[in-house]
């Protein structure tokens, strides 16, 4: 009689617990064909913000921002919520602000970051055209497809949705889509945003670009889901040598050519020592573990610090990024005529700087490595805030980790550094912790973002387009 009863318990406990399963797993479909619906409609927007030219020398922040606003509108968003801030004196350099409130004014909003400037692309040096979205194989490609239009057109896409769908977060939702990241040294729309409207931006914590998957090449498994919690200082330096010059038959030693030649040939061959912090020792550790193999050994060694290790990691110029402080000469300028000897050269140095180091640090180190009198090292711009890294609470890991597992099972999240920088350099030291999170995979070598024919995965995009939908709305709550 007893075992019939306890098998009778197991019965009903096994039924209980599959039942709960099938809800579960009927719940976690329903939101993700929730998050997947309205994919024709995200493709002609994510077409429109590729197709408008937003480089700095001949496009148009602006006319992008005033084009998603118009979206957000026919959504169904008032003009109190909808912002388009044109800095005085800068027509082009427009960004969009835009408001979903939310229910409980207690908790502070979540903001979606995103920049809608790309880098310059010369068309006729492109197999495509750069301003044209093309899809080939699998990919898009255009100037700005994965940086950063992806996030942007996924963030104004969810945004169109909920105000379509009528959904009220418990935490408002805030939009930013900005301009200037990727020339902050002559105007960068967050740092405008942070002096001059905080009020409009200002939230409880930042979504922004930095963070991602990656998938093995070969392969196509994924590895990891990145979460980006801290990068490195960004700072340019002029360095400049100035000579009476002369005519060019009558040469001297003293050339000022020569003297920046030997200046940036000592520049590219010096070299910051290695440094960790927990999140690069976290990260070495775990993604060593992922790769396995002799590098994966490798990586983990370097991380317990096996400086052999660390020489065969460094070869990777991404992992040789995450190890160090790196400067790198950008660009030369200098002569005046060809037939006279040059008065003047001026070249840009470009760091970034590992956390923790003041840029007038790295200005000091730069001049002995040179060690040349004649070669001025100065600021190209005033050096940047530096802020210790972000938390990763529990309240902003777990959903992470959460959506992660129901929509890549068995790919573990990994907190990462970013070796180049993002306008969360600006936004974690004004008191918003700015997090890379994206769940767009790629491989992590043919993206070419700032390079040629610059290209996303298309099945990655719409991944991402998921993720950070249904991400978003964990975060907000509400219905």
């Amino acid at each position: 009689m007893r075992s019939k009863v306890q098998v009778g318990i197991a019965l009903a406990l096994l039924a209980a617990s599959t039942a709960h399963a099938d809800i579960t797993a009927s719940r976690q479909t329903a939101a993700s064909k929730s998050a997947r619906a309205g994919e024709a409609e995200f493709r002609e927007l994510y077409r429109e913000l590729i197709e408008i030219n937003t480089t700095l020398s001949s496009g148009s922040c602006t006319d992008a921002s005033n084009a998603m606003k118009e979206r957000l509108s026919a959504a169904g968003y008032p003009e109190s919520q909808l912002h388009v801030i044109v800095p005085p004196g800068r027509p082009k350099d427009g960004n969009l602000v835009a408001l979903l409130p939310g229910t409980d004014p207690k908790l502070k909003p979540i903001l979606l970051l995103a920049h809608i400037d790309v880098v310059e692309a010369k068309a006729e040096d492109w197999e495509r055209d750069p301003f044209k979205l093309t899809e080939e194989n699998g990919f898009f490609y255009a100037r700005g497809a994965s940086d950063d239009k992806a996030m942007a057109a996924i963030f104004a896409d969810s945004m169109v949705r909920w105000g379509k769908q009528g959904y009220k977060p418990r935490r408002s939702i805030k939009l930013a889509l900005t301009c200037g990241e990727e020339t902050p040294n002559v105007f960068n729309g967050v740092q405008h945003l942070v002096k001059e409207h905080r009020e409009l931006i200002d939230a409880a914590f930042a979504l922004n670009e930095g963070g991602g998957g990656r998938y093995e090449a070969s392969t196509g498994k994924y590895q990891y889901n990145g979460v980006q919690a801290g990068e490195k200082l960004y700072q340019d330096f002029t360095l400049e040598v100035t000579n009476p010059g002369g005519h060019s038959s009558r040469p001297t030693p003293d050339n000022a050519i020569g003297q920046m030649s030997r200046a940036l040939d000592r520049i590219v061959k010096f070299q910051f020592p290695v440094e960790f912090n927990d999140t690069t020792r976290g990260y070495f550790r775990q993604y060593g573990a992922i790769v396995g193999g002799e590098m994966g050994k490798a990586m983990q060694a370097a991380a317990n610090g096996d400086m052999d290790a660390v020489q065969r990691v460094q070869q990777d110029p991404s992992f040789n990024g995450t190890l160090r402080t790196t400067c790198v000469p950008t660009m030369v300028e200098g002569g005046h005529a060809p037939n006279a000897l040059p008065q003047n050269v001026k070249a840009n140095v470009n760091c970034r700087i590992f956390p923790g180091h003041a840029p007038e640090e790295i200005r000091q180190q730069l001049i002995s490595a040179i060690n040349e009198a004649g070669v001025k090292v100065s600021f190209q711009a005033p050096p940047e805030q530096a802020s210790p890294p972000p938390p990763l609470t529990p309240e902003i890991l777990g959903p992470i980790e959460k959506l992660t597992k129901e929509m890549f099972p068995g790919v573990p999240v990994l907190p990462a550094q970013a070796s180049g920088g993002t306008d969360g350099r600006f936004m974690t030291p004004a008191g918003i912790p700015t997090y890379g999170v994206s769940g767009i995979f790629s491989d992590g070598a043919t993206s070419n973002a700032h390079g040629l024919n610059e290209r996303i995965r298309v099945q990655s995009l719409m991944e991402g387009r998921e993720f950070l939908h249904r991400l978003v709305q964990m975060y907000a709550g509400g219905k």
